[in-house]
């Protein structure tokens, strides 16, 4: 569970959301912070992005797949494993998942 305005949200052993209609901006920052994550822009981008996808594409992708995603609608300097691994040094695509509130990827350990 992760308290946020006082209230507790269950969330997966991983801390994963259970419900992702809990999802709002304070609860990505409590999911970031439990992570030792400061959200910047560059992270609330893909944190969008991901989001984006998964609401458009109904299921989430890999990392290879992730990265030409993001690199197809931003750009080559942030379509990249460097750039994304920046952000997110222990999974990129895992942790723009959690932090957005989505399920963890399958393609994720």
């Amino acid at each position: 569970m992760i308290e946020v305005n006082g209230k507790l949200l269950d969330t997966t052993d991983l801390g994963f959301l259970i419900d992702p209609d809990d999802w709002n901006g304070a609860v990505a920052e409590a999911l970031a912070a439990a992570d030792s994550i400061e959200l910047t822009e560059a992270h609330w981008e893909i944190v969008h992005f991901i989001r984006a996808y998964y609401q458009r594409y109904k299921h989430l992708p890999n990392q290879r797949v992730f990265t030409q995603a993001v690199r197809k609608q931003l750009g080559e300097e942030k379509g990249n494993s460097r750039y994304l691994y920046r952000l997110f040094p222990d999974g990129p695509l895992k942790y723009a998942c959690k932090i957005g509130g989505l399920p963890k990827p399958t393609s994720c350990i």
